[in-house]
């Protein structure tokens, strides 16, 4: 049953994904950012509910009052990553338009990597360390002081359920440097979607949203270590099997 659901699922993110596509690079030509960005939303929210509908995957969604309120109230989200999953539930979940900072590959892939290239977020080329900071810097500025929250997976890369990856200071980084706080997230998307896996199984996803934590006068590392260190505590708090 898990690899019925899971085809379907897989159906229904290809046939919606190319007119979706389309018409985002079409829809480019005279829409504002902040319309392309709640376009794309709506595109994931149709995933989600997607997910829950055809793969029972529940999302349940704690710490929402720890959200920095006002339209500019600047925000640096952090992200635990494990899976595919939470990188289309945050835009569905958040009350502000996000900034994704991600490597520039991703928009040669056809269709959703053509989208997101139209959409003002941050592709960088990690190739070049330092000119790559620095557009993260300057962009995240100029993002930040138009009220949209920059978000940013700190280790990196997907990690299976009960890792642990390195934790980069890029974000930390950035939240210095700009002085907006620093908001840790843990998601237990790997229960049900696991890392580059095919087959979904049904469940719930905890999500976890941590108290904004302030970056001034902080060093970037420091910073970054209490981050990872409440993220990793609030993985184990919400997925004790993974970690025994």
């Amino acid at each position: 049953m898990p690899l019925i659901r899971s085809i379907v699922h897989a159906l229904w993110m290809l046939v919606t994904v190319i007119p979706w596509g389309i018409w985002m690079v079409t829809a480019s030509l005279w829409s504002s950012g902040e319309q392309m960005y709640w376009k794309a939303a709506r595109w994931l929210g149709w995933q989600i509910d997607g997910a829950r509908l055809l793969m029972g995957i529940e999302v349940r969604v704690s710490g929402r009052e720890n959200l920095p309120t006002g339209k500019t109230s600047p925000a640096i989200l952090l992200v635990k990553h494990q899976s595919t999953f939470e990188t289309f539930l945050m835009p569905t979940i958040m009350p502000h338009p996000l900034a994704y900072v991600f490597k520039k590959e991703l928009i040669y892939v056809p269709f959703f990597g053509w989208a997101m290239g139209r959409m003002d977020m941050i592709h960088i080329d990690r190739s070049q360390r330092a000119q790559a900071f620095n557009k993260v810097v300057a962009q995240g500025k100029r993002l930040l002081a138009q009220g949209i929250w920059v978000i940013m997976f700190p280790e990196g890369t997907r990690i299976p359920r009960g890792q642990k990856g390195t934790y980069k200071s890029g974000g930390t980084r950035l939240a210095v440097e700009t002085g907006a706080p620093v908001i840790p997230i843990a998601v237990t998307s790997a229960k049900v979607w696991p890392r580059k896996a095919f087959i979904k199984r049904p469940g719930v996803v905890d999500v976890s949203i941590g108290k904004p934590i302030p970056s001034e006068g902080r060093q970037p590392d420091e910073l970054m270590r209490e981050v990872e260190a409440w993220i990793e505590a609030e993985m184990h708090r919400l997925d004790p099997d993974a970690y025994r």
